[in-house]
């Protein structure tokens, strides 16, 4: 981390500023495999972060032998079911998916995406039902602790920058990404980083 932020203020000078006024990054990553993060980010999509979870707490109290539901216990189970936790017809055929290609082998173990890229990654786990380059973004920065991943179709990413920089509006993803080269190879810490200076934007307004 040290190395990280050390290259972002010389980097840029505004985004060593921001990194002053912030503090450390509290960037931090989770122990979860990638079919269980995939399969709670199709539980929050669209979703309040309380509704989500209540959502998420009966999908998983549907199995109470284990942590999670493996990918076999989603599928021997009956949609109406899913359903009733309070999933949406799309979330429930997503879910599904996920279990389906996690059981195919397509979606990796935490062992073996190691031995991927993040594009690799990207253009494996996009290939399944409801599941996006964004979402495929958090699960390498959050759950798989990849250090160089600028999310530039993220709002609070892209506005995050239009905060530091002073800019009328936003920039757009595919100007960011060129924008966010000089990040590398730390665009992750950067992200996270941006996203306080939107949350600056939200106190500022309040």
């Amino acid at each position: 981390m040290d190395a990280a932020l050390n290259h972002l203020r010389r980097a840029c000078p505004k985004l060593r500023a921001l990194i002053r006024r912030v503090g450390p990054c509290g960037l931090a990553t989770d122990r979860q495999s990638p079919y269980e993060s995939l399969v709670r980010a199709i539980a929050h999509q669209q979703l309040h972060g309380k509704a989500a979870r209540t959502i998420t707490g009966r999908f998983v109290a549907l199995y109470p032998e284990v942590a999670f539901p493996t990918p076999a216990q989603v599928l021997a189970t009956e949609e109406a079911t899913l359903r009733g936790c309070g999933f949406s017809g799309s979330k429930v055929a997503a879910i599904r998916d996920i279990a389906a290609k996690t059981e195919a082998g397509v979606v990796p173990t935490r062992r073996a995406a190691s031995r991927l890229s993040d594009e690799a990654l990207i253009e494996r786990l996009t290939t399944i039902r409801g599941v996006g380059r964004w979402t495929v973004e958090m699960l390498l920065i959050f759950t798989l602790g990849r250090p160089d991943v600028l999310p530039v179709d993220d709002f609070g990413v892209r506005e995050g920058y239009r905060r530091l920089h002073g800019l009328d509006a936003q920039p757009k993803p595919r100007a960011l990404a060129e924008l966010g080269a000089l990040y590398a190879p730390y665009r992750s810490t950067a992200a996270w980083y941006l996203w306080r200076a939107a949350d600056e934007g939200k106190t500022a307004e309040a």
